[in-house]
């Protein structure tokens, strides 16, 4: 693979291996990549070359046919050998099983693992440049006020209005792009997350939804998709775009617990300014995103599981925790 990249990169891939992976010289890493990924990866062995590990690299696309029906063999069994892992790859269709069997062996290892999914150049300029330093301190300050209250209110201009009932039972997780052993985290990182116990309401994802569906829908500020939930689950998807509308719904009905909220979570990272129609960085944005699907139970605590996981994203929200604001307009005011 080709090891050239545009400069710009490097600000972004120290950021990953030097501050949010902390590599030391004495650890091994496995990073894992594809064709569309390339220059990125480029970047990121230039900064593992540098840090003076020892380190493993795998094109997706060398070893087998994608979409992948299963994550190769070879990956998990270096894998399961190393300290620290990277996963930069652009997502297929179907391809969310894979993911979780990498995800399992980095669970069971306690591996710090970045996850760098759908990863692209402006994402290499924008979010990964973020003070993470200064990310995990508000994420600190944002998780130690929800992670007592009973219920999150969230509101927005385009109609979203939605009640979130908590239980202490699930744990609130710091991901703010500072990995550790005990969560391997999305790059760029910038949230807290739980499972919730029940979500009620109208969200109306004018943000981005997850998945392949990213990639192929985009920026959704034009044709918005209004879900409405009650009891945790997913009732109705409408959108102008019937064909988004209708594949969300697919989604999201793969098995019992796909139309489950399972994961519910506050964006932090300040250098995401605007949604720019990847998953990976507008998650981050301050504000609200929720997914449904698995709910991460191994970290969390909830006690189900789900074969599929997507998440939606909104704009410009009004966030109450109990009957404390904390956020007005998409600006936090903790």
């Amino acid at each position: 693979m080709t090891r050239q990249y545009d400069p710009e990169l490097k600000p972004g891939a120290h950021n990953a291996v030097c501050v949010c992976l902390n590599v030391q010289p004495s650890e091994k890493v496995t990073l894992i990549t594809d064709r569309v990924c390339a220059e990125i990866a480029a970047s990121l062995m230039d900064e593992l070359d540098a840090c003076g590990c020892r380190y493993r690299t795998f094109v997706l696309e060398d070893l087998a046919p994608r979409p992948l029906v299963d994550m190769p063999e070879v990956v998990l069994e270096d894998l399961a050998s190393s300290d620290v892992s990277i996963f930069a790859v652009h997502a297929q269709q179907n391809e969310l099983r894979t993911r979780m069997q990498m995800c399992e062996v980095v669970n069971r290892h306690k591996i710090r693992h970045a996850h760098m999914v759908n990863i692209e150049k402006k994402i290499m300029l924008q979010g990964m440049r973020a003070d993470f330093d200064r990310v995990d301190e508000l994420t600190l300050r944002v998780m130690n006020v929800v992670k007592s209250a009973r219920w999150i209110r969230a509101t927005t201009p385009a109609g979203t209005d939605i009640r979130t009932e908590l239980t202490p039972d699930y744990k609130w997780i710091k991901t703010s792009g500072i990995i550790s052993r005990e969560k391997w985290g999305n790059l760029p990182g910038g949230e807290t997350f739980t499972s919730p116990l029940e979500v009620n309401g109208t969200f109306v994802v004018d943000g981005v939804v997850g998945d392949y569906l990213c990639a192929k829908y985009g920026d959704l500020k034009s044709t918005p998709l209004t879900l409405r939930v009650e009891n945790n689950r997913l009732i109705e998807a409408r959108s102008e775009n019937q064909q988004l509308a209708a594949e969300f719904w697919e989604y999201t009905h793969r098995d019992a617990n796909s139309d489950r909220v399972g994961e519910f979570a506050i964006g932090t990272n300040l250098a995401c300014k605007h949604i720019v129609g990847n998953i990976l960085q507008d998650e981050k944005m301050p504000g609200i995103h929720m997914a449904f699907g698995d709910p991460y139970g191994s970290h969390t605590g909830a006690p189900w599981t789900s074969t599929t996981h997507i998440d939606v994203v909104g704009r410009d929200f009004d966030i109450w925790a109990d009957d404390t604001q904390i956020m007005r307009g998409g600006e936090f005011l903790v």
